[in-house]
């Protein structure tokens, strides 16, 4: 086991925090780039490279000995020494982290914020999103949210899981649970309980895949090499949930899906059933509209639904897609037409979109 190396275990979660630029993370671990030659803090806001050319270290000096350099934009090489706007955002995530710890419903405004940190109200908001991806507001109310579903997974009673996330009343909680939540919290907090889930795991041109769905609605879709694997995490999903294999409830859905990826189906219209929040929701109906073949950058979904500056945002809806191909988000790549990331491994990425690049297939 090498010391200096961040585990493979956790080259995920790192991976995931360089994608949202995670400031909170700075000084954790910093991520070389294998075609540059640099080593960069989790929250430099230079380009992202691509997944495969990115190793993990625990320590600046560790790359250092592999023979990297610090990346002079934010400064690496010195965990202690943080950019300007890296430690503005790291302070207003403590100082809304600490309030919500202290208090109970209020969050503290932008104007307070600002007063504590010493900027205008229009520099920290715009700093903010920028590194971040939301807004200090978003930001408070992902975090809320996050305490929420700890509680009710812990077992809390629905009252008691709202007060100790910071709601000072249920209907402040309930107006928003269907957008966050997906469902109420007393659903949530019973992991799906009462809901009926059926799967079928087939093989495909891509690996293992399994199609999940409810009454409405296909709920999720995974590909894998692992049976076992893919349907855990189905089941980590939905845990209280009545979840049963069913090949022959299935087949119609699992045929269509096989086909399109096959290259024989090219429209694949099909109900789906997913928890989403309101920003999710609008991604995912841009992705289903790009057409057959065709690819569309991170920005250009952003701005397509009126959000042009929220690039790693649309970024994470893509990653956070419960039913790939369905809702087809290896259609988005970056700006520069590398692929980026893709949950299911960048070779089922490539292999999908170069499926969709042939000639019979696009005109059948």
């Amino acid at each position: 086991m090498n010391p200096d190396r961040v585990q493979n275990r956790n080259s995920e979660s790192c991976w995931q925090a360089v994608l949202a630029r995670d400031v909170r993370l700075d000084g954790r671990f910093v991520f070389a780039v294998r075609s540059t030659g640099i080593y960069c803090r989790p929250s430099c806001p230079s380009r992202r490279p691509r997944r495969e050319q990115v190793l993990f270290f625990a320590r600046p000096e560790a790359a250092e000995r592999y023979g990297f350099r610090a990346c002079r934009r934010c400064r690496a090489s010195d965990p202690g020494n943080h950019p300007p706007q890296s430690e503005l955002v790291r302070q207003v995530c403590h100082l809304i982290d600490k309030h919500l710890q202290d208090e109970s419903e209020r969050v503290p405004s932008l104007s307070a914020l600002s007063a504590q940190t010493g900027f205008s109200p229009h520099h920290l908001q715009r700093t903010f999103k920028r590194w971040m991806g939301i807004s200090p507001r978003q930001y408070a109310d992902a975090r809320r949210l996050g305490t929420l579903k700890r509680q009710l997974k812990k077992g809390d009673d629905v009252t008691t899981a709202l007060y100790e996330a910071g709601y000072g009343s249920s209907s402040r909680l309930y107006e928003r649970a269907n957008g966050q939540l997906g469902m109420t919290p007393a659903t949530y907090r019973r992991g799906g309980q009462g809901m009926q889930i059926g799967y079928a795991i087939v093989d495909s041109p891509l690996g293992r895949l399994l199609v999940a769905a409810t009454q409405k609605g296909i709920s999720a879709l995974y590909l894998g090499d692992s049976d076992a694997r893919i349907e855990s995490a189905l089941r980590r999903e939905y845990p209280n949930a009545e979840i049963r294999r069913d090949e022959n409830g299935m087949g119609e859905w699992v045929r269509r899906i096989v086909k399109h990826l096959q290259g024989a189906e090219p429209r694949l219209d099909l109900p789906v059933d997913v928890q989403a929040t309101a920003f999710q929701r609008r991604v995912w109906e841009e992705l289903r509209a790009i057409p057959y073949g065709a690819t569309r950058s991170y920005s250009q979904i952003a701005r397509a639904i009126g959000r042009p500056k929220a690039n790693r945002a649309v970024a994470r809806a893509c990653a956070t897609n419960p039913v790939s191909v369905v809702i087809p988000c290896h259609r988005v790549v970056r700006e520069d037409g590398h692929l980026g990331g893709y949950r299911w491994g960048l070779h089922r990425k490539q292999a999908l979109l170069e499926q969709e690049r042939r000639p019979a297939n696009r005109n059948s």
